[in-house]
């Protein structure tokens, strides 16, 4: 399998990096994980509907917002590695103490619920999918993001996100921390490759995977691999 596409437009937002020229130095800068408890103000979204959008959606709802503008009918992919582990902590707790659970902070808490609340609030009845992949959830991202292009839809928009998981799991990731969101429109055309290869395992240092990807993505190097004990996948670069 060899997977060739363009990105028409992009979009990231992180605690200190709000602007494409602040990304583009970024990633040509020393490999930094951006980690902090801002957030974007999402002035885009009704104040109503903003309330209910927490720490981990509004990066993700920022950058979809930036990259889709009004327009509409192009399938969405969200895709996080972790979704809202915090959430999912509190209602365990509450469940430890024998304490009764919120039907909201269960609803809120499923890994669509990101995806659901965005395409509700913008009355956007296109298909939206979520997807976890673990370490390569980007790249399935991308190859969903392909079926729908080989569907004939000329263009789909993944969103990828994460946040830093709360202490309750820390000692059980694989990756640094970091809290970012970013948006590709995805269309047909030959300047990005993504194909699997025979690569060993090696661990996340500095970024988690998909801020790599990105970091790959804003810079000039020719290719990016990645594998881990039972896969692997080569990124290279033809613009």
């Amino acid at each position: 399998m060899r997977i060739e596409f363009s990105v028409s437009t992009w979009a990231a937002w992180a605690p200190g990096l709000t602007s494409p020229e602040a990304w583009r130095a970024w990633a040509l800068g020393p490999p930094l994980a951006p980690v902090g408890p801002e957030t974007p103000p999402l002035t885009e979204v009704p104040a109503m509907a903003r309330r209910r959008v927490e720490k981990l959606g509004r990066p993700a709802f920022q950058v979809a917002q930036w990259c889709q503008g009004e327009g509409r009918g192009a399938p969405l992919i969200f895709a996080s590695r972790h979704g809202d582990p915090g959430r999912g902590a509190e209602l365990l707790i509450a469940l430890a103490k024998g304490e009764p659970l919120s039907p909201t902070s269960f609803a809120l808490s499923v890994h669509n619920a990101i995806g659901a609340q965005y395409s509700i609030i913008r009355a956007d009845t296109t298909n939206v999918t979520a997807l976890s992949n673990g370490l390569f959830t980007v790249e399935a991202a991308v190859i969903e993001a392909f079926t729908h292009l080989r569907d004939g839809h000329p263009e789909v928009m993944i969103v990828v996100y994460d946040a830093t998981v709360p202490a309750l799991y820390a000692g059980h990731c694989d990756e640094p921390p970091a809290d970012f969101a970013f948006a590709w429109k995805i269309v047909p055309g030959k300047d990005f490759t993504l194909e699997p290869a025979e690569l060993p395992a090696t661990p996340s240092v500095v970024l988690p995977h998909g801020l790599a990807v990105f970091r790959f993505f804003l810079g000039s190097e020719a290719s990016l691999s990645r594998g881990d004990e039972l896969s692997g996948w080569k990124w290279s670069r033809h613009v």
